[in-house]
């Protein structure tokens, strides 16, 4: 199933990172047949608790789809196992920014929290863009309370069923103009990123960067990716 497992990676390197790019790039994690096996469940209606049509609400231009529970085992095992080590990195990033908030050591403590708030609802969601598809930058934020890093998983592979759609995040710093990085995924692949802000040091010290996340345009072919979002919807 992975060419890779989480145990193998640098989370030291993985923080570093997040605080000097506001992104981490992991590198493969899924084998091709694996990405396949994700991306096929798309028509499996079955498996998805609601599907939303982007041009509808403006959001862009193509579909994704949230998982129902029970989670297919991969998504389930990865969206467990990924939470168990970006923790500690979220509680710390909290504390930097002076937020009085911290998040159990398990996915399973935290979801009890997020039932707690009123938000039962899985996030995890597979997306998928034909030619001309894209995402307008956005927070995914589904109640009051949410987990501070998201992941993202390339499942197709670029120049052979897409061309186009980079992975897209905008940072907006007080008192400056947006900075924008354009980030070219390999099918398999992962990246880590912030759900809606990060902490950036300044001259004044730490200040909250805004972050936002999309996809620009596809140019031609199919592309999904899978989306692990750990706080539950309301």
């Amino acid at each position: 199933m992975t060419e890779r497992t989480l145990d193998t990676l640098d989370w030291q390197a993985v923080e570093a990172d997040l605080a000097r790019l506001g992104h981490a790039r992991l590198g493969p994690l899924l084998t091709g047949p694996a990405c396949d096996a994700l991306a096929g469940m798309f028509d499996d209606e079955a498996r998805f608790r609601t599907t939303v049509e982007m041009a509808r609400h403006g959001y862009g231009e193509g579909r994704y789809r949230y998982f129902a529970d029970p989670l297919p085992a991969p998504v389930g095992d990865l969206r467990r196992d990924f939470y168990a080590r970006l923790a500690p990195i979220a509680n710390r990033m909290t504390a930097e920014m002076g937020r009085e908030l911290d998040y159990p050591d398990t996915l399973d403590a935290f979801r009890a929290r997020c039932r707690a708030a009123g938000q039962a609802r899985p996030t995890p969601l597979l997306l998928r863009y034909e030619t001309g598809g894209h995402n307008r930058p956005h927070r995914d934020l589904y109640g009051e309370l949410h987990f501070p890093l998201q992941v993202a998983i390339c499942l197709s592979r670029p120049g052979v069923d897409f061309t186009g759609g980079a992975f897209l995040l905008v940072e907006q710093s007080p008192r400056r103009q947006s900075r924008g990085e354009a980030i070219d995924l390999a099918q398999g692949e992962a990246v880590v990123f912030p759900t809606f802000e990060r902490p950036v040091a300044g001259r004044r010290g730490t200040y909250r960067a805004a972050m936002r996340h999309g996809a620009s345009r596809i140019l031609s072919g199919r592309r999904h990716v899978l989306g692990l979002i750990f706080h539950d919807a309301a």
